[in-house]
């Protein structure tokens, strides 16, 4: 939390009083909103991409990417914003609170997150594969998409084993350490995080993205294609903008953390990661924008509820 100065003129002292205070409020409550709705969001977003309506809208190879990133958001809203919430709000942590959880924690805040990034980095190589090699995707079928989500989460379970291993112990003064008694964890995996969770996966997503805009365009002007142009446009816009947000959202945090961490004020360092966590909700408001058949399945189900209502309604009078 920034310092504030204490000034001679009761009135600037009362609204310096009065900024940090709300700034208190901001910080204690908004990683709760972030987990309570994002825990939403995700949720109604995965029962969405099950109806029928996208069975016949969009190949299933996509889908499955789309349902995991879902799962894989929330679980990574529940390490670091309910950890703040509350250290803010009753004074201890889940990460310090014991060996397991601080474990636990330590490895779902990397794991997840760098899950969450390389599945968007898959769905965008399914994009391109679906613009470039169209004969080549009748073999991309379910069976070989959940080989590699779960090759996904195999490979990042073992990158990040070592917080499992040998992470979390307590110093002699009683006060938990979350690094290993063997090596120092930080700000080394914070390095490690940038290249994985950011940088490696960014210059993929745009690489495939960028020969999806190329290969849009081209269409535009091949009229015997049109209908592959409109097959594939809204969900590349879907994956271009989700491209252009976790640049603008993620990257800056884990920059802040891996470089400035120690001259960086701790109001900067949570605003960053404010930002970056509320990338992870985002899917559904994006989708519900960019995806027609996402928005008339949202508008079904509200209408099916206040029919639904209004029989109950009519049933008990």
């Amino acid at each position: 939390m920034m310092a504030y100065h204490k000034n001679n003129n009761n009135s600037n002292m009362n609204a310096s009083v009065d900024e940090l205070d709300h700034r208190n409020f901001f910080a204690t409550y908004y990683p709760l909103f972030l987990v309570i709705m994002g825990t939403i969001l995700n949720v109604l977003t995965y029962i969405i991409l099950y109806r029928p309506i996208f069975r016949d809208s969009m190949r299933q190879s996509t889908l499955y990417y789309m349902r995991a990133i879902a799962i894989f958001d929330i679980l990574m809203l529940y390490g670091w914003n309910l950890d703040h919430f509350l250290y803010r709000a009753y004074g201890f942590m889940l990460q310090t609170w014991s060996i397991p959880t601080c474990k636990l924690c330590s490895f779902l805040n990397y794991f997840a997150s760098q899950v969450s990034a390389w599945l968007r980095v898959s769905i965008c190589f399914e994009r391109c594969l679906a613009l470039n090699w169209p004969h080549k995707l009748s073999s991309y079928q379910s069976k070989t998409v959940l080989i590699v989500i779960s090759c996904l989460v195999i490979v990042f379970t073992l990158i990040n084993l070592h917080f499992i291993l040998f992470a979390c112990y307590f110093n002699e003064n009683g006060t938990m350490n979350l690094n290993a008694h063997l090596y120092q964890i930080y700000p080394l995996w914070d390095y490690i995080n940038l290249v994985i969770y950011n940088c490696v996966p960014f210059i993929l997503m745009v690489s495939f993205n960028s020969n999806v805009i190329y290969h849009l365009m081209r269409f535009r002007y091949v009229g015997a294609i049109q209908n592959a142009r409109i097959q594939h446009r809204s969900i590349s816009i879907t994956l271009i903008i989700t491209t252009f947000l976790f640049l603008i959202m993620t990257i800056p945090a884990t920059i802040c953390y891996a470089f400035f961490y120690a001259i960086a004020s701790r109001f900067v360092l949570h605003l960053f990661d404010y930002i970056l966590y509320t990338y992870h909700i985002l899917s559904f408001p994006i989708y519900l924008i960019t995806l027609r058949e996402f928005r008339q399945e949202i508008y079904s189900l509200i209408v099916r509820t206040r029919w639904y209502r209004t029989e109950l309604l009519f049933h008990y009078r």
